[in-house]
């Protein structure tokens, strides 16, 4: 018996295996969209948990990754809803920081917590696909393949994301 139908039938060492070949992953694709790590640590517990009991209806023919990703991005998005701040956020490190030559350091931090907070205004599913796409910089088939949607209808809610964070910025004056 290969180690997915173990796991299917409830074997420990077998779940135990799979925990320690994803825990890494999963948490890491938690943070991208979430954006606390503290958060990210209870959901991916969360998700094994899940994954735990769900594993009778685990195909073993099928791939666990993926099964655990579309669970991992359920509970994160699900995260998201309950706490989504209408506030600034903290800029994420990977942000861009830098700035023009001869220009005000203070005007340009205004401007980027200016495009954060449009960005947390969109919709969820807007907000997720446009994080890993344009600030993740993962490939409309990966992010496609992680949240469980055809790859079309990722590069719609990338092209609604970047069409009204364009409107927010100009309504809110924020030009390049």
């Amino acid at each position: 018996m290969n180690l997915l139908q173990r796991f299917r039938e409830g074997d420990l060492d077998a779940f135990e295996t799979l925990f320690r070949q994803f825990q890494g992953r999963i948490y890491a694709w938690i943070v991208r969209i979430v954006r606390d790590s503290g958060a990210a640590e209870d959901l991916t517990l969360e998700v094994f948990w899940r994954i735990y009991q769900a594993r009778r209806s685990f195909d073993p023919t099928n791939d666990f990754g993926g099964w655990a990703y579309r669970i991992a991005t359920n509970l994160a998005l699900s995260h998201v809803r309950r706490h989504r701040r209408d506030k600034t956020q903290e800029l994420p490190p990977e942000w861009p920081q830098e700035t023009t030559r001869n220009c005000n350091p203070a005007l340009e931090r205004e401007k980027r917590e200016t495009v954060i907070r449009a960005f947390t205004r969109l919709p969820v599913k807007l907000q997720v696909v446009a994080t890993l796409a344009l600030v993740e910089e993962l490939s409309y088939e990966e992010i496609a393949g992680a949240l469980g949607i055809p790859t079309g209808t990722v590069k719609s809610r990338i092209f609604r994301a970047v069409r009204l964070l364009r409107k927010q910025l100009s309504w809110m004056r924020v030009h390049k």
